[in-house]
């Protein structure tokens, strides 16, 4: 069947407000006339709406636009409004000639109200999960059952009584059903954290839960004596019920309208049923809808507990500057050349090089005649002179040509080099201080400076690591090359170790230092 629409509804003019420049004042102005309806109220005046409007909504603005306002809802093409003169105040000539209106909801513009609001609470309304509503079906459920009992004994039965429960039990079931959708939908927007509130979120989240788990045991215990009493009442009793509650309905109706309305009140009693069967009734193919909704609610309280943990971790989580500094240098461990390991360093640390910035000539010739060095701080250094145009501007541009870039590369081969002999005299100290086995301190005789140097780290790092107690102790370097190994030796006298510095003298121990890179171990 194709659904007609009414002419009057083609343009919807009283809801064309709504697109326009000043909607927000338009539907407090109509907001104020439905109260003012509300109240029994005939007719408002603008002065009426302007002052309601000031103190109601607190919203600044002048009767001459409240007056406006409501001569444009008043248009035909909008209908929202009637306005009728007001002659009731006229004392003089001139208030005779002055334009004075009263105004009152139309029936389009009301309905558009009324539309709107409900709107707007479904908007805003949060939901519930009715336990009260599931007890008040089992006792409607049973009167209706107790109903279509006397009625199958042959005792007389009460139609207003039946259609009254009817009524309320439609009513509560819609309410219960609506409420649902709407609560489920809201924990849905709290577990996906689009527009909760954190704060109130984790105030109450144990409540939420408890209430969760609440619900979830009554629906599965009088959902279960619902099912039973549905079952309870039969084809042949629905049939009964829903014609009662039809003939009575029908009852009312306007006459010429009254031909079908019991064949048309029956049927959606039928089908009102039959929303009710499958809500709480399950068939082999399809799950009832107190089943869906227990499935839901229960696998939400996992999930609500998902969100405090993340949340709790949020707030827990802070920064780690030495496991920041770990992965870094795995990052660069596993780089293949110096020229990634240099850009790695770059971008960490932003520390790039400043090869565009230049000094004036005589500043470099003052730095060069005092061989200043890297640890010269910057208060002894001869200071370099800034242009008055760069203090007086903020920028300074020099004419001609632009400043050569300074070639570096005969100090870096420099550094190379001297980095190159460091690395070959480390390694060469090493080769010395290995002792291809076990053999005492005293056996080492003289050591260079060098060799001692890294004699002495190594022989710190055991001995700390031996403690007052311990025998023997085993250490490595920090870079895994040598491993030390120290044991005590209570007769072994005094070990005398000579440099060209000095001498070390101390209790004489049992050594064994060995490379993990030269499997011999030998001391060249």
């Amino acid at each position: 069947m194709t659904e007609q629409v009414p002419a009057s509804a083609e343009g919807y003019g009283p809801f064309a407000y709504l697109t326009t420049q000043n909607a927000a004042l338009y539907r407090l102005i109509m907001r104020v006339l439905m109260a003012e309806k509300e109240r029994f109220t005939v007719h408002a005046r603008p002065e009426q709406v302007h002052a309601a409007l000031v103190t109601t909504y607190a919203r600044p603005v002048t009767e001459t636009a409240v007056s406006e306002a409501l001569e444009r809802l008043a248009q035909p093409t909008w209908g929202n409004l009637i306005a009728i003169p007001d002659s009731s105040r006229v004392t003089a000539l001139e208030d005779f000639y002055r334009r004075r209106m009263l105004y009152q909801l139309t029936r389009p513009g009301e309905a558009a109200e009324r539309a709107l609001a409900q709107y707007d609470a479904a908007l805003g309304s949060r939901g519930a999960l009715q336990s009260v509503a599931l007890a008040d079906i089992i006792v409607l459920l049973t009167a209706l059952r107790d109903a279509v009992r006397a009625r199958d004994a042959g005792e007389a039965t009460d139609a207003a009584q039946i259609h009254q429960t009817l009524r309320s039990l439609r009513e509560r079931f819609g309410e219960l059903a609506e409420n649902a959708v709407a609560f489920m939908g809201s924990i849905q927007r709290t577990i996906d954290l689009h527009d909760a509130d954190v704060d109130a979120f984790l105030a109450y989240k144990q409540q939420l839960i408890d209430y969760l788990e609440r619900f979830i045991n009554d629906l599965l215990t009088r959902g279960a004596a619902i099912a039973e009493l549905l079952d309870a009442i039969d084809t042949e009793g629905v049939d009964f019920l829903a014609g009662v509650a039809a003939e009575r309905e029908a009852a009312d109706a306007a006459p010429g309208e009254n031909g079908d309305a019991v064949d048309l009140g029956r049927a959606i009693w039928r089908r009102q049923w039959s929303g009710l069967t499958d809500w709480f009734v399950s068939t082999p193919g399809r799950e009832s809808e107190a089943r869906l909704l227990r499935s839901r609610a229960r696998a939400a309280i996992p999930a609500l507990l998902a969100v405090v943990r993340t949340l709790h971790e949020q707030s827990g989580g802070r920064a780690d500057r030495s496991r920041d500094f770990v992965t870094l240098a795995r990052w660069f461990a596993v780089l293949p050349e110096d020229g990634d390991r240099h850009r790695l360093w770059r971008t960490a640390f932003g520390l790039t090089s400043v090869r565009h910035l230049s000094v004036p000539g005589e500043a470099q010739e003052r730095w060069a005649a005092e061989q200043l060095g890297n640890a010269t701080p910057w208060s002894e250094a001869p200071p370099v002179e800034i242009s008055p145009q760069l203090r007086r501007t903020g920028s300074y541009e020099r004419r001609g040509r632009a400043a050569r870039v300074a070639d570096r590369s005969a100090a870096r081969t420099m550094l190379v080099e001297q980095a190159r002999l460091e690395a070959e005299q480390t390694a060469a100290a090493r080769r010395r201080i290995l002792t291809g086995g076990p053999k005492p301190l005293s056996a080492f005789g003289v050591l260079d400076p060098e060799a001692f140097r890294l004699f002495l780290g190594l022989l710190g790092d055991a001995l700390g690591a031996m403690g007052p107690d311990a025998t023997t102790s085993r250490v490595q370097t920090s870079d895994g090359e040598l491993v030390v190994t120290l044991t005590r030796d209570p007769g072994g006298g005094v070990a005398v170790i000579s440099t060209p510095d000095g001498e070390l003298v101390g209790p004489n121990h049992v050594v064994d230092i060995s490379s993990t890179t030269e499997p011999s171990g030998e001391r060249p």
